[in-house]
């Protein structure tokens, strides 16, 4: 009789060790890159510090989604002038590479190499999205309209920087703290957490901002500061152990412009260069108007329109995941980032005929394939980038991918919005579909152009076929 109750103990303790083992395996056969775990970095540990990628993810979905909808549609601001504040944080995208250089080299008594960046940066993103709705409510009143301009340029390039300084030393940190075997999937399993925060923020703001009014508009971009400051608070607490060593003043180090130019001496890299800089700028000179297309064209509602960037993040996702198992089983890189760029091509000519024919299912569409051949060409360029770095520092390898993509893209994100302006007022009364449909065939015509910068380097994989060891693969580092 005394035993009975320890067998009724143990059963339920057997059925759950049971379905704790069930949902370890789902676990580890969907989210990707899971087994990134470590005795050294268990899974919890790392997916805590994964949420610094969330609210970079939050900070994009309104900068290149709700806010130009908002700002062109419901506060009447000019395209132009939306195009250019949005593209304003992806200037300082192009010292992604020296930041993550400073935080390598950072000294400091206190041992931290990449906290004071964390924290830092969280602090302009978090300043730049607190004054941000005022400044666009202010450029929406003629009398107050150059107050606001000065305001909102603010606002965004502290948003801006702010991201980007976050991201470079939060990735880092997550390959400081990663073992050596397990980095590459680390770093890989906070870029998916990136598109996820995309793809959930996307839906939320979307929803909050269901039915809009200014007061509305407020709330959600200082709530997004606020979520932003805590996300980032819990990621960093207790990640990175000091370390005076690593941070002497007397330590000795590589001087960033000879290991730049170690870099760029490497063969293919300046076509290559060229190749993701035309496809980045090709795919990101829609940014800007993607939602606004689908509210003027279409009659779409705020919430309706902010779904297509959660479209956009889910076809991301499935070509991140579609690219992870092609290349393990050995499909050259550049062929992929090939694949990616013919599938954005197909994705524009969706968005193209959905206004003639009212079809909004075609327009999400289009979003969503828009973000699987992004997913694709990341990837694929990425790796190629990564294999020219064979001799040089990969940190370097990875701050040009960035930087050429977010100097491509930000140019392109302001020239998109002139050209849809200066189209729809000569096309005169009824233009505006013109000045889209316009924008749409440049970036058509920029995707072919890419396709032939990159073709004679496909099939020759440029050293690639040493970083994908037994057709698996390795990524060195993994960006945004």
């Amino acid at each position: 009789m005394t035993s009975t109750p320890a067998l009724a103990e143990t059963a339920p303790q057997t059925r759950l060790s049971r379905m704790a083992g069930q949902w370890t395996r789902v676990a580890m056969t969907w989210l990707p890159f899971a087994d990134a775990a470590s005795a050294e970095l268990p899974l919890a540990r790392l997916l805590r510090l994964a949420l610094f990628q969330v609210s970079v993810g939050m900070a994009t979905v309104l900068l290149n989604g709700t806010l130009n909808r908002v700002m062109i549609v419901e506060l009447h601001t000019p395209a132009w002038l939306v195009s250019l504040l949005i593209a304003m944080p992806l200037l300082f995208a192009p010292l992604r590479a020296l930041i993550g250089h400073k935080s390598d080299t950072h000294r400091s008594v206190l041992g931290w190499r990449r906290v004071p960046y964390i924290w830092f940066g969280t602090l302009m993103q978090w300043g730049g999205l607190a004054i941000m709705p005022f400044a666009l409510l202010l450029l929406s009143e003629q009398r107050t309209f150059y107050t606001g301009l000065g305001g909102g340029a603010l606002a965004f390039l502290l948003t801006g920087a702010g991201l980007h300084v976050t991201q470079t030393a939060g990735l880092a940190l997550a390959t400081d703290l990663a073992r050596e075997d397990k980095r590459p999937r680390a770093v890989a399993l906070l870029y998916m957490m990136l598109l996820v925060g995309m793809m959930v923020s996307a839906f939320v703001i979307g929803g909050l901002l269901v039915p809009f009014s200014p007061t509305r508009l407020v709330q959600v971009i200082q709530g997004a500061a606020v979520v932003t400051l805590v996300l980032n608070v819990t990621a960093l607490w207790k990640q990175e152990g000091r370390n005076p060593g690593a941070t002497a003043r007397d330590r000795k180090t590589p001087e960033f412009g000879d290991v730049w130019r170690e870099f760029v001496a490497e063969p293919n890299t300046v076509r290559l260069l060229a190749a993701i800089g035309l496809g980045a700028a090709a795919f990101a000179m829609q940014d800007a108007l993607l939602e606004p297309y689908g509210a003027e064209l279409l009659g779409l509602a705020v919430g309706s329109t902010t779904m297509l960037t959660g479209s956009w993040a889910m076809g991301a996702i499935a070509g991140f995941s579609v690219s992870t198992r092609v290349l393990e089983r050995g499909f050259d890189p550049l062929r992929l980032a090939g694949a990616g760029m013919v599938g954005g091509i197909c994705a524009f000519i969706l968005v193209l005929l959905a206004a003639p024919l009212h079809a909004p299912f075609l327009l999400a569409i289009g979003a969503g394939s828009i973000g699987f051949g992004i997913g694709l060409f990341s990837v694929g360029t990425l790796i190629a980038a990564m294999a020219l770095a064979q001799r040089v520092d990969s940190g370097v390898a990875l701050g040009a991918w960035g930087a050429v993509q977010a100097t491509a893209a930000g140019s392109a994100l302001a020239v998109g919005g002139v050209i849809r302006d200066t189209v729809s007022w000569a096309s005169g009364p009824g233009g505006r579909a013109a000045g889209y449909a316009t924008v749409y065939s440049l970036e058509i015509l920029m995707l072919i152009a890419a396709l032939v910068v990159l073709g004679p380097l496909a099939g020759k994989r440029i050293g690639i076929a040493g970083d994908l060891p037994g057709g698996q693969m390795v990524l060195p580092e993994f960006p945004t």
